[in-house]
């Protein structure tokens, strides 16, 4: 299936969750306050390292979603890049 990942098309194995999708891109789910990669860590939903947006809702859990087809994702580490640069994903995730 073809979702979205930061702008890029990426295609996934039916049956992925989000945060899969995610890694297989080689992204970071978000960084953390120093700019480190940060990615799922728990896989069960009670990090919430693996915090993605999701056709515009912020804070979900990447790891407890399955990935569906035309799904947006937006990384919490290009918001951040967005947050630096001024962008309109500033903060969102």
């Amino acid at each position: 299936m073809r979702l979205r990942i930061d702008g890029r098309a990426v295609e996934v194995a039916a049956g992925s969750s989000v945060a899969a999708a995610v890694a297989a891109t080689g992204a970071a789910a978000r960084r953390a306050v120093r700019g480190e990669a940060r990615g799922p860590l728990c896989g069960m939903g009670i990090c919430f390292e693996c915090r993605v947006m999701i056709d515009g809702a912020a804070h979900q859990r990447g790891c407890q979603i399955p990935a569906a087809e035309g799904m947006e994702i937006v990384t919490g580490a290009a918001a951040e890049a967005g947050a630096a640069g001024g962008g309109a994903a500033a903060g969102a995730v």
